[in-house]
């Protein structure tokens, strides 16, 4: 199936394209409650679009260049004609952007009493049972752990929502909110004696309240996961969906339609009910042997996997492998946990809640062990640490997704800056199942081949070369000087930012530019140091790649050190190219390089985020212009002017 960029089915006029008209004219309502704003007639046409889809119960694809207008595009008719919406997003940042800003700036415009909620994971929300327990057990592991749980006590006698995003006394990343949250494996749900106060359950009570909920692409697929086990509470009343940051559904519909079960989760659940039992029923069973053979169980796990390994599918193991025996050690060990959880129910609130965990947990350990087939693969995840995590994932949601859309009529729409490769939305359209679906595309407004230019270095080695990174800082630096700064540096590995912020450092601090390293903070704490720095780089991997805006003189040049393949270790991508091959198809043209240029454009658009920013793409990967796939990625790109000459790029930026 091929779909591309498409036109409206017809040129007349449709229900609501005279109002729209209107609404989004340069002295319309819009305009009136917006500071700054400009008519742009791709904005309209996209709200069109919508309105259509929504009237139609229809499906649309699409893809708005930065600058559009996007979000106004699909909330003006959403608010309008949508019913009850759900508006899902890929990031929280953007997700508290539309709650906070977006969404009340539009209901004002259109005048509409429209509800709106903001929905998020259970992680995000203070747990009164978990958090009293925490109390209770009074074991820290530091003092200032000790006072951040005063903090959470002190704030869930005063907060309305429990969102922990409103306590800004604890860091994000204190332990402690490993203690004073729970996980959809931990809640006890009505068996809880806080289950009435409980603010997971408020938020949402107040979502299936609302007009309109802003919820992110996890939740909203956790909430998939809940209906097909017939507990789902937003899908059903929905008649509008719609996904923004779209681009990043396939990876996020894989994660939760796979099953994933991890050593972590072993540890917590032995812990738990060894603390558990010892408080409730000690005299009957012996907690510390029962959870101590699932604990160590777990530990001996990593063992069984090769030393060197990190990322590995089943079929990859070695034929004399130990792993198989050492899940079964396991499951043992978890069936003999529950059959005592099981016996002591009624002894405990928790005690059920551990037993439904252990068992589920046993389920996912023996669906791992179930061979691959044409539809799913096992691989595991190894970590030096000692953790591991085993997946089992599916090669393709799309049949999964689309039954997903056909469970109930409703309009859905799926936006974003990238989806498509030169108008074509094959990739991802299959990826998803959406078939004879409108995909439209409209590109920015912004004056690319003035305002940007895109360069590719000569003589640059193979990006393969260990002299690849060297030579790649060598050639960026006389561009970071001349910006004074005012870079991001995007790298495709962990590996790569570690390298060139090394060969950065003792440049930067003689040329007093500040550096700021991923790791080395949040990824917001980061990107406020590097605006208020001004003379800045910023070195970071896939995280600062999307959903990062950065306007105006603070970023003039934006450093890309390879073109973005996904690495080949990977076992769902191998699993999924041969795939492709044994059903007669091309893996690299089919497959990585639509999810190359999706990725590429992602990143090239953190550059030029405004009518009158200014900058420079510098793309280290000379197979950009030297292999003949390299031509179709780089016209997916905006209409940059172009160079490969170094003098050329230093005069652009200065």
């Amino acid at each position: 199936m091929t779909v591309s960029a498409s036109s409206p089915a017809n040129d007349t006029p449709r229900q609501h394209d005279a109002q729209l008209a209107q609404l989004f004219a340069e002295d319309g309502p819009i305009a009136r409650a917006t500071g700054h704003y400009r008519f742009r007639a791709a904005q309209v046409e996209m709200a069109c679009e919508i309105a259509h889809a929504i009237e139609t119960r229809g499906t649309v694809i699409a893809e708005a260049g930065t600058g559009t207008g996007k979000t106004f595009a699909y909330l003006v008719p959403a608010l309008l004609w949508g019913g009850k919406v759900i508006v899902s997003t890929g990031t929280k940042t953007l997700q508290d952007q539309l709650f906070a800003r977006d969404l009340p700036a539009v209901r004002d415009a259109l005048g509409v009493p429209v509800s709106v909620a903001l929905l998020k994971g259970r992680a995000n929300y203070v747990c009164h049972h978990h958090a009293h327990r925490a109390t209770s057990q009074g074991r820290f592991a530091s003092r200032e752990d000790a006072a951040h749980l005063r903090h959470v006590m002190g704030f869930i006698e005063r907060t309305h929502t429990g969102d922990k995003a409103e306590l800004s006394s604890v860091p994000e990343h204190s332990p402690i909110w490993l203690h004073v949250t729970s996980t959809r494996d931990n809640c006890l749900g009505q068996e809880c004696g806080w289950y009435r106060d409980c603010f997971v359950m408020k938020a949402r009570r107040e979502a299936q309240q609302a007009d309109v909920v802003v919820v992110n692409h996890h939740l909203f697929f956790a909430d998939v996961m809940l209906r097909d086990e017939g507990v789902s509470e937003l899908l059903p009343a929905a008649n509008t969906v719609i996904f923004d940051e779209a681009h990043q559904l396939p990876e996020t519909a894989t994660l939760f339609f796979g099953n994933t079960v991890s050593t972590a989760q072993l540890l917590e659940l032995a812990r738990d009910a060894q603390v558990e039992g010892l408080a409730h029923a000690r005299e009957v069973v012996n907690w510390p042997t029962i959870a101590g053979a699932v604990e160590r169980c777990a530990r001996d796990l990593r063992l069984a996997f090769p030393a060197q390994a990190s990322r590995i599918a089943v079929k990859q193991l070695p034929v004399d492998t130990e792993v198989p025996a050492a899940i079964a050690r396991l499951e043992a060990a978890l069936t003999e946990l529950r059959a005592a959880l099981d016996a002591n129910v009624e002894r405990s609130e928790d005690m059920p809640s551990l037993a439904r965990r252990a068992g589920e947990l046993a389920e996912r350990l023996a669906a791992w062990g179930k061979p691959d087939d044409n539809e799913a693969i096992s691989w595991a995840d190894v970590y030096a640490s000692g953790a591991v995590q085993l997946h089992r994932s599916p090669l393709s949601v799309a049949s999964i997704f689309a039954k997903e859309r056909e469970a109930y009529p409703r309009a859905w729409i799926f936006t974003s800056a990238t989806l498509a490769m030169r108008d074509d939305f094959s990739h991802y359209a299959d990826r998803l199942g959406l078939k004879d679906v409108v995909a439209r595309a409209w590109p920015s407004p912004f004056e690319f081949a003035t305002q940007a230019l895109l360069y590719v270095p000569e003589r640059m080695p193979e990006p393969q070369s260990p002299a690849f990174l060297e030579a790649l800082v060598e050639r960026a630096w006389p561009l970071i000087e001349v910006a004074g700064g005012r870079t991001f540096f995007l790298c495709t590995t962990l590996r790569a930012v570690d390298r060139i912020a090394d060969l950065l450092e003792e440049r930067l601090a003689r040329a007093d530019i500040t550096l700021l390293r991923q790791g080395q903070g949040g990824r917001s704490e980061l990107l406020d140091r590097f605006r208020r720095a001004q003379r800045a780089v910023l070195v970071g991997s896939q995280s600062f790649w999307e959903g990062v805006d950065v306007r105006g003189q603070a970023l003039s040049l934006v450093v890309i050190d390879k073109l973005p393949f996904a690495p080949p270790d990977d076992p769902v991508l191998a699993a999924r190219l041969d795939r492709i091959a044994r059903e007669g198809g091309n893996p690299f043209m089919e497959h990585q390089v639509p999810a190359a240029v999706i990725s590429l454009k992602q990143g090239a658009g953190r550059l030029i985020r405004s009518e009158t920013d200014r900058g420079v793409l510098m793309i280290g990967d000379t197979r950009l212009v030297t292999r003949p796939y390299g031509k179709l990625i780089w016209r997916s790109l905006p209409p940059f002017a172009r160079t490969r000459d170094d003098d050329t790029a230093a005069r652009f930026l200065s």
